[in-house]
């Protein structure tokens, strides 16, 4: 059982279980609205929680994307009592096969350059994926969240994905991770949701609460 103890900013065992239920929950009900919206379904692998020194982030996600020496990017800051960061990751070359997620491409007239369908596509996922799977999660903690006009940047190394200054580096920071794939066009990519360590005492609270509506 979790107690209802902030005055330590650390994430317990039991804690990290039942947020990645949450999320667990959270990503189904994003992946539902993507459905709707396109079509066609994604899926969210299990998500993992690590909890990380900030100094050492940077490092986690390139050995994450160790795989692929150049990805596609949609960043996307959130604000509220749960606030931090997330990060759409798709390899190099899915931008062509992304574009016929939407009526196969038919909305982007002929002449417009790929490079920015790509970056049209890239932020239109971007933004129903980061914003449904964070908005559940704080709805469901009950919180609101705000975002940041997303940032796309097609085609760079995953080196220097997240920067070294993010956040400040003797702070803890927690990521949360998920695989999630588009069969039917046979893409697939990653979604990091990092949050920062002055959420912390908020977030364990929250988990309580939410915990008490079974009791």
């Amino acid at each position: 059982m979790l107690k209802n103890d902030t005055s330590r900013e650390m994430i317990t065992v039991a804690e990290t279980d039942l947020l990645q239920e949450i999320m667990n929950i959270a990503f189904g009900r994003a992946a539902s609205d993507l459905a709707e919206f396109i079509d066609i379904f994604v899926i969210l692998s299990v998500p993992q929680i690590r909890l990380l020194q900030a100094i050492d982030l940077p490092k986690y996600i390139n050995m994450e994307l160790k795989d692929y020496n150049t990805v596609s990017v949609v960043e996307q800051n959130f604000w509220g009592k749960f606030k931090g960061s997330a990060y759409l990751v798709f390899p190099a070359g899915s931008g062509r096969r992304m574009i016929s997620l939407f009526d196969g491409g038919a909305r982007f007239f002929d002449s417009e350059p790929t490079h920015e369908m790509e970056k049209e596509t890239f932020l239109e996922v971007g933004n129903i994926l980061i914003g449904a799977c964070i908005g559940k999660i704080a709805e469901l903690l009950g919180d609101v969240s705000t975002y940041s006009p997303p940032r796309v940047v097609v085609e760079k190394s995953n080196r220097g994905l997240v920067a070294d200054n993010l956040f400040d580096p003797d702070s803890l920071a927690i990521v949360l991770k998920t695989v999630f794939e588009f069969n039917e066009k046979n893409v697939s990519g990653y979604l990091f949701i990092v949050t920062k360590q002055e959420s912390f005492g908020w977030l364990k609270n929250a988990l309580y609460k939410y915990l008490e509506q079974f009791e």
